[in-house]
């Protein structure tokens, strides 16, 4: 990656050249060897950290105009503080490429009167000069151009593709909670279409899709993503595998139905969800989850024409560990086979299957930390006609 980034964007390799001690890591470009005063006039090394935003997978632009700084604030010879450095103390997540490189503050110097820098290499020139500018002064030594080059680059372990926005976001930390997980989807109908394309989309490091059935026509209709007439009549597992297998790493799509016989394939699942519309499978794969004391989200949609349209309610049921078996008791999901629910009859409703996917995915990643959760709702329904979500946050005690 080192390589191909300074081989692609000039103003990398201009970096380079110069002899700046250039490394890549977490979407940002670091420029360690950045000496600088302290408070009482000591050289110190610093590095500079600036968030690269790709463009495609292998050119890149800046953020903004902004920096992020590995050390203390810069002084001057007089042991002032250096001015027209705004910003404050803040963190930003590296890997442990660069676990040398401690981000402790931020820093704003807006070039006048464009605003903006042309490139990166004017941007961290502009950086240094004001960094440096007094350690130089007093050690003339001193040079940010070490010419040492870090060249490794620790490779996304989950997704193909860059993820930019988490490290421009500074949200990396939040995705620890799903650092161990394998997550189980039982079932691709529509809720299930749209909950594996929200997941994969997630830093979950491992996802097991399962669904014996085939990709017809009404399946397009509510499934996410694009249609290729190929992909009827293949099997769902097929279709969905090939969707992804270019975003992400850990899936696997498996076309088998989850049941007394296959249970077995649920083995080291961290969580799961349950996207089946019969009751009756469902009560099988709520044992097989059970049995195994693995936390799990049940997802199913009532809807009815009572009132000539169609209404109903969307259910995301949450099952914790050592609680499934109690929750199951309070029949808050159906576990037979109900005659007279429109949504068996394959009507094309995807809004309501995106939504549905949405609630779950939302509420798993309360449970794992990355959203706030102020009620431990068990169990949310959502009302078609008034738009309406309620909540039961059911504790035993």
């Amino acid at each position: 990656m080192f390589r191909k980034l300074v081989s692609r964007n000039p103003d990398l390799a201009r970096l380079v050249e110069s002899g700046y001690a250039v490394a890549f890591d977490s979407n940002c470009l670091v420029v360690r060897d950045v000496p600088y005063l302290d408070r009482q006039g000591a050289l110190q090394s610093g590095a500079i950290v600036a968030k690269l935003v790709f463009v495609d997978e292998e050119h890149v632009q800046q953020d903004d105009h902004q920096i992020y700084f590995a050390g203390g604030h810069p002084h001057q010879v007089d042991g002032s503080p250096i001015l027209n450095l705004g910003g404050g103390e803040t963190r930003i997540q590296l890997s442990s490429v660069c676990a040398d490189v401690v981000v402790q503050r931020s820093f704003s110097n807006k070039p006048l009167p464009q605003g903006s820098f042309l490139d990166f290499y004017a941007k961290i020139e502009s950086y240094v000069s004001v960094i440096s500018g007094p350690a130089i002064e007093r050690h003339p030594t001193a040079t940010p151009l070490t010419y040492r080059v870090v060249e490794t680059f620790e490779p996304d372990p989950i997704f193909k593709l860059q993820d930019t926005l988490t490290s421009r976001a500074q949200i990396g930390d939040l995705n620890t909670g799903f650092a161990d997980e394998t997550v189980a989807i039982i079932g691709l109908g529509g809720t299930g279409a749209y909950l594996l394309d929200l997941l994969v989309k997630t830093p979950v490091p491992n996802i097991r899709a399962f669904d014996g059935d085939t990709y017809h026509v009404h399946t397009a209709f509510r499934s996410p993503g694009r249609f290729a007439t190929e992909e009827l009549r293949t099997a769902k597992a097929t279709v969905y595998g090939a969707r992804y297998d270019n975003f992400r790493h850990g899936l696997t799509v498996e076309a088998t139905y989850i049941d007394h016989d296959t249970a077995e394939r649920l083995d080291g699942v961290t969580f799961a969800f349950v996207c089946v519309d019969k009751g009756s499978s469902r009560a099988g794969i709520f044992d097989a989850l059970i049995s195994r004391n693995i936390p799990f989200i049940d997802v199913g949609m009532g809807l009815n024409r009572k009132h000539g349209t169609i209404d109903g309610m969307l259910r995301a049921t949450y099952y914790p560990v050592d609680e499934g078996a109690t929750m199951r008791d309070r029949k808050l999901a159906d576990l037979s086979d109900a005659a007279d629910d429109i949504y068996r009859s394959n009507i094309q409703i995807g809004e309501l299957n995106a939504l549905n996917a949405c609630l779950a995915v939302i509420r798993y990643k309360q449970i794992r930390g990355f959203y706030r959760d102020t009620e431990g709702h068990r169990h949310m329904l959502f009302g078609i006609d008034d738009l309406g979500l309620t909540g039961d946050a059911y504790d035993e005690n």
